[in-house]
């Protein structure tokens, strides 16, 4: 495989290239380089590569010309990507990917990045490596290198060796020991001493799934999973759920009707079941159902009492155990004292709304939401409680919404269609901020 690479500072890949397995890959004919300067197809008197961004702001933008040229100058640039953190993640299975390519081109960035026209004029991919800002792309193309080098039959020598690293099945990589047995006190597992094939596979599947359940649990949303995994991940002693700091209120009032206007809506009996249920799956703290309205109240819980300590609970535990997690309240007042009372610390409020704006009075201009992302919320829930508020009927009215904290994003924010009945809506917020990590 060859590599091109496309970058102001040619000098910053004299060491990488010529070191460790690299080097004996170029050796052995695996995979070589071309440096490229787009600063000597410069026309300009002081061979100019950049210049100041149309629309003003800091910094500088390189231009077009030289880099076009400089690609016209490799003469089988294979698949062409720029180096950019506005590009596609550079994950292992991409990796994989691109080391089918007989050549890659690689363009390295620099300043504030790369006239947008030359991107679309040639049809260069963007990359990404990380979520961190470098100085230029030629750290990020130095990483992309290493990960698609490495994939070229016969880099690593024993090709299985890439099939048991981390991410290669989704999951992070389990620990690694050698010699010597004892050292500092700590001790190789036995299971590794012991010449049980069958028993290390076990042991390290599992101590894989454990790191990345501590480390990178997001990662366990797309690994692909048997069923023996899930058995053993349900089995582990796990740190007290984020979402016990985690409270749902379901106001009824004071909500909207079809026309706009401040009504109160009836309870509704599967909106009880569902995020009571939704609730005891995600481990929250509770669910406030609230209503002004007296019998309302006394039906709500006439409903849980059946589910908790009559016939309905004896006969279905399991939904006593998720029903228990309701409590009647009269607003949304009485919700957040009781976060408070059962937390020793007042909860921040986060309001759930599917309209991008609200007028807070009426006469009054129309406010556009500032909406919050759930990530957010959730590092929120590692230092305080939070009382997650949804509407009834067509949503929340202003004056809660004007008293939140935080307006959480919507589940379909870009759909032109919105209206997902509220216990799908609050099943689908509370995975996005806990999830399986939670």
């Amino acid at each position: 495989m060859r590599f091109t690479i496309l970058t102001l500072f040619p000098e910053f890949f004299a060491g990488p290239l010529t070191c460790a397995q690299i080097a004996r890959a170029r050796e052995a004919g695996l995979i070589d380089f071309d440096l490229v300067n787009p600063r000597d197809f410069s026309t300009s008197r002081h061979q100019h590569v950049d210049d100041r961004p149309y629309g003003g702001g800091p910094g500088m933008v390189m231009l077009p010309d030289p880099l076009a040229a400089a690609l016209k100058s490799v003469a089988a640039p294979g698949r062409r990507l720029v180096l950019a953190p506005s590009g596609r993640p550079l994950t292992q299975a991409f990796a994989r990917e691109l080391a089918r390519e007989p050549a890659l081109t690689l363009v390295c960035g620099r300043y504030e990045g790369i006239d947008e026209r030359l991107l679309e004029a040639e049809g260069l991919e963007s990359v990404c490596v990380g979520e961190a800002v470098l100085n230029g792309g030629e750290a990020a193309a130095l990483c992309l290198v290493e990960a698609v080098a490495r994939l070229v039959p016969g880099f690593m020598g024993k090709e299985e060796s890439g099939d048991a690293e981390s991410f290669s099945d989704g999951l992070l990589e389990h620990p690694h020991y050698t010699r010597p047995e004892v050292y500092q006190g700590r001790q190789v597992p036995e299971v590794l001493r012991g010449g049980s094939h069958a028993a290390i596979a076990r042991w390290r599947r599992e101590a894989s799934l454990v790191r990345t359940l501590e480390r990178r649990p997001e990662l366990l949303q797309e690994a692909p999973l048997a069923g023996s995994d899930l058995n053993f991940l349900r089995g582990l002693r796990r740190p007290a759920a984020l979402g016990r700091s985690l409270f749902l209120c379901l106001l009824h009032h004071p909500v909207l009707d079809k026309a706009g206007k401040t009504s109160t809506v009836s309870l509704t009996n599967l909106d009880i079941h569902d995020m009571c249920r939704v609730s005891r799956t995600y481990e929250l703290g509770g669910v406030l159902l609230a209503t002004p309205l007296d019998d309302q109240r006394e039906l709500g819980q006439r409903l849980l009492d059946h589910w908790t300590e009559g016939a309905g609970g004896r006969a279905n535990p399991d939904r006593a155990q998720a029903l228990r997690l309701g409590r009647m309240v009269t607003g949304l007042d009485e919700a957040l004292d009781w976060v408070s009372t059962q937390t020793g610390m007042a909860p921040k409020l986060v309001a759930t709304c599917a309209r991008t704006g609200y007028r807070p009075a009426r006469g009054r201009k129309e406010r556009s939401i500032d909406f919050t992302p759930p990530g957010v919320v959730r590092a929120w829930l590692k230092e305080s409680p939070v009382l997650l508020v949804l509407g009834t009927g067509h949503g929340l009215a202003p004056e809660v919404l004007a008293r939140a904290q935080a307006i959480v994003t919507p589940v379909r924010g870009f759909s032109a269609y919105n209206h997902l009945p509220v216990r799908s809506a609050a099943a689908i917020l509370v995975d996005r901020l806990l999830g399986d990590a939670g």
